[in-house]
């Protein structure tokens, strides 16, 4: 009784302790300053939050609407605080944590298997959206893609609780219309391909019940489920047809353009996104630079990652832990079609280093997490699995715990440098309101290049012009 208390403390605790370690570094790599996409972001909202015709706009779905409350409560109660939007990053990235602990207590996976999963949750790997604070609802959005799945899982083993069915009716709804942003195209994917498997799944238990009522019958709900995952998800791509996106520095060139000219350009992309899963892309990047990792070798730990999510995939079906269980499963699905959809869409920039950027990281992240669970239900499984299994198990999670360690200890030592750069950008800042048309020609490429945003230096400076005229303050401290 008492380790089973002990269990559920540590399951409740550590992903506390990844929110305080997250909000530590936040504050350490970080000053209070507005810089990219909150360059646009003032000047399409700021100051009048509560203006209905910057709400209802033809895409506003793609806008992500739970940022506009959150806008709302940043200006009125705080007075619009970059630093709120971090905290809410670090603490959405908490409740994904706590998801995760709900569905480690269920399937009683041992502590130093959650252990595992919240390092690699809380790996300082996704430090470019932790320090950026416009990201927050993506952290949030995962925690409910997360959720989402732990209630179907629910359903599919017979566990389900009160509403759990209800749930899956209304959650695709409140997710992709008010969270999820360009991320539901995977979610739902994710969804419409669970549901059809557990669909046909279940259609082969009924057959296999003798006398059972509705032998061999299908579960028309599972359809219900399916409809509402692809209403929402069309009203998403009708609002996003309607967008107008800019993408600097792409060539324009078409896929088959660049297949034809470079044919092996997709398979050394999608392996350095699956190597920046394992070490934090900016440090595979400095090992090249500096020579001592080639880009073969780079692959090479791609393909080390391609070959656990190959080992999950095997282990789910050859010891058939969907029967129990279908998270894993989902998650080693929505992690390798987010590696396709970051290809999909930045293949026009015809750049492999595009895909060790840290921003994609949090997508990236799915599918170790299934790799884990896979691997933590399977050791359970001692009289079914041998010795060489254990052994790649072993070495996998391994190697994914001393990569993602070493990158989170590496961004512990860039934190004051990170943090340094940001002051700069405060102090600059400063300036940036009352400097004449020359004065912004002439320091162009500087400025373009602290705040990170290269669509127009009047955009710049009438962003801090807002700030300055409402008084919002530009906060230099540690």
């Amino acid at each position: 009784m008492n380790a089973e208390r002990n269990r559920k403390i540590i399951y409740w605790l550590l992903p506390l302790a990844g929110i305080l370690f997250c909000l530590w570094y936040v504050k350490s790599a970080t000053c209070d300053v507005v810089y990219s996409d909150y360059i646009r972001l003032v000047n399409s909202y700021l100051p009048d939050v509560w203006n209905p015709e910057k709400f209802f706009v033809p895409d506003v779905l793609t806008r992500i609407p739970i940022n506009y409350l959150c806008r709302i409560v940043n200006v009125e109660l705080f007075g619009f605080t970059i630093t709120l939007e971090r905290v809410l990053g670090v603490v959405s990235l908490g409740l994904a944590g706590w998801v995760f602990a709900a569905y480690c207590r269920s399937r009683k996976i041992g502590c130093l298997w959650f252990a595992l999963l919240m390092a690699v949750m809380f790996s300082l790997n996704k430090w470019e959206m932790l320090t950026n604070g416009s990201g927050w609802s993506h952290f949030f959005a995962f925690a409910c893609f997360y959720y989402h799945e732990l209630v179907l899982d629910r359903v599919w083993a017979g566990e389900e609780k009160r509403r759990d069915r209800l749930k899956l009716l209304v959650l695709p709804w409140l997710i992709i219309l008010g969270t999820a942003g360009p991320y539901c195209a995977v979610y739902a994917a994710t969804l419409l391909l669970s549901y059809g498997f557990c669909m046909v799944m279940d259609r082969r238990k009924r057959k296999d019940c003798q006398g059972r009522k509705g032998q061999g019958s299908w579960d028309m709900r599972y359809l219900a489920y399916m409809a509402c995952v692809l209403l929402p998800l069309l009203l998403y791509m009708l609002s996003n047809s309607m967008a107008v996106e800019e993408h600097a520095g792409a060539t324009g060139r078409s896929l088959g353009t660049i297949l034809a000219e470079n044919p092996t350009f997709p398979i050394r992309f999608l392996l350095k996104s699956f190597a920046g899963v394992l070490v934090g892309g900016e440090e595979l990047e400095r090992f090249m630079l500096n020579g001592l990792l080639s880009n073969r070798m780079c692959y090479a730990l791609g393909l080390f990652v391609v070959c656990g999510y190959l080992m999950a995939l095997w282990i789910n079906f050859r010891f058939r832990l969907y029967e129990r269980t279908i998270m894993p499963l989902m998650l080693l699905a929505g992690g390798g079609m987010n590696h396709v959809i970051i290809f999909i869409s930045r293949y026009i920039f015809e750049k492999e280093s595009y895909a060790l950027s840290s921003r994609y990281a949090l997508q990236f992240q799915v599918g170790i997490l299934g790799i884990i669970l896979t691997f933590a239900l399977a050791w359970q499984m001692k009289e079914r699995t041998n010795r060489g299994y254990r052994w790649g198990m072993a070495l996998f999670c391994l190697a994914i715990l001393m990569g993602n360690g070493y990158t989170t200890y590496r961004e512990i030592q860039k934190a004051p440098s990170r943090e340094e750069s940001f002051e700069r950008k405060a102090r600059l800042a400063l300036e940036v309101p009352g400097m004449s048309r020359e004065e912004l020609k002439d320091r162009g490429e500087e400025l373009e290049t602290e705040f990170e945003y290269r669509k127009g230096l009047d955009k710049i400076q009438n962003a801090f012009r807002i700030l300055e005229e409402n008084k919002y303050e530009i906060r230099v401290f540690n």
